[in-house]
């Protein structure tokens, strides 16, 4: 799977010099989101004052619109404050360019995939169970997973060596005992409790792994005799066995979306709480005058991006069980194919 890909010389510009080219358009995504935090302090201490330019209010609504849409910050040679429309347009041009051009990443990562397992795969004299489904399916299954996830991976690095720095920074307006004493509060903060839910998430979700594994053997089985039946009813897709190898479809998928279901209940619980978590630290500074509204939404937003980049393991969790049984299926063909690997003469 990685060999085929990063060891092939053939795929080694699309490999290294497209994931170079992803990591640039990433790295400037997140230098735009720091960009739009620091204008979140700008804009909600403008509408926190809004009420003393009661007497001017033509000045005060003329400041409103410039934090908004001013093309100033370009006119004037990139000097000064940009508004969020300079900051926002762009990066929705970029996210779409990295959007897309992730997918034809992850598309040419499954083409050296399976180009790599046919050849192997024609040479084995021996057969082996699902090597179609594997070729097929899971290599594309693999390419989506690894495209959507190692995106999020990526993109949760950046982040974090971004704002980690923005977030230490506005630790010290911490208003709350016990916290206010420790430096960089906010981001240990957010490291603990990521991790601690990371830790929980773990051993709540331990068993879907195998079930995705197993789950895919039995619909396996389900497709093979299906498959077989197109071509000799006679003898194949008979309704009974096709009874008997749905019932442990049934089986299978209710214990698995019991599994999910309690994992959804405490990732849900988690995610609600974690909503709050800032504003129980800084809230309390607001009424004592240690920072203002500005700072309370910037807080709030460089914790959230710094806990969902610590987090990005819980957030995915079910994908990543897809991917380990994903994962799993291949290996385990591979090791086939090299086990019944038939020996080329010298």
């Amino acid at each position: 799977m990685i060999k085929a890909f990063f060891y092939s010389s053939r795929w080694a510009p699309w490999a290294y010099g497209g994931g170079a080219l992803l990591f640039s358009s990433l790295w400037l995504q997140v230098q735009m989101t720091v960009a739009i935090n620091k204008w979140y302090g700008r804009f909600y201490d403008l509408l926190q004052n809004a009420a003393s330019y009661q007497d001017n209010s033509t000045e005060g609504i003329s400041l409103f619109f410039e934090q908004l849409i001013s093309l100033d910050y370009v006119t004037a040679g990139f000097e000064g404050s940009p508004s969020f429309a300079v900051i926002a347009f762009p990066y929705v041009l970029l996210a779409i360019f990295t959007g897309w051009f992730t997918r034809i990443y992850g598309l040419r990562w499954r083409e050296a995939i399976t180009f790599d397992y046919i050849p192997r795969w024609r040479s084995v004299e021996h057969e082996i169970e699902g090597a179609s489904q594997r070729i097929q399916e899971d290599c594309n299954r693999f390419a989506r997973i690894v495209e959507s996830l190692g995106l999020q991976i990526v993109r949760a690095l950046m982040t974090l060596i971004a704002f980690i720095p923005v977030l230490y920074s506005l630790s010290d307006k911490v208003d709350v005992p016990v916290l206010r004493d420790i430096e960089g509060s906010l981001v240990w903060g957010a490291l603990v409790i990521s991790l601690g839910g990371l830790v929980i998430s773990w051993f709540v979700g331990w068993k879907l792994p195998g079930l995705e594994y197993n789950n895919q053997r039995v619909e396996a089985a389900f497709r093979k005799d299906l498959v077989l039946g197109e071509d000799d009813k006679a003898n194949h897709a008979d309704p009974q066995t096709l009874r008997d190898f749905f019932a442990g479809i049934r089986r299978n998928y209710h214990r698995l979306y019991l599994h999910y279901g309690y994992f959804d209940a405490w990732s849900t619980t988690y995610d609600q709480f974690m909503i709050i978590v800032p504003y129980l630290a800084m809230g309390p500074g607001l009424f004592t005058g240690a920072l203002t509204l500005g700072v309370m939404v910037q807080v709030s937003n460089a914790f959230s991006r710094v806990h969902g980049g610590f987090s990005l393991f819980l957030h995915n969790w079910t994908t990543i069980t897809e991917l380990r049984s994903i994962w799993k299926r291949l290996h385990e063909f591979e090791r086939n194919l090299d086990h019944y690997a038939v020996a080329v003469p010298a």
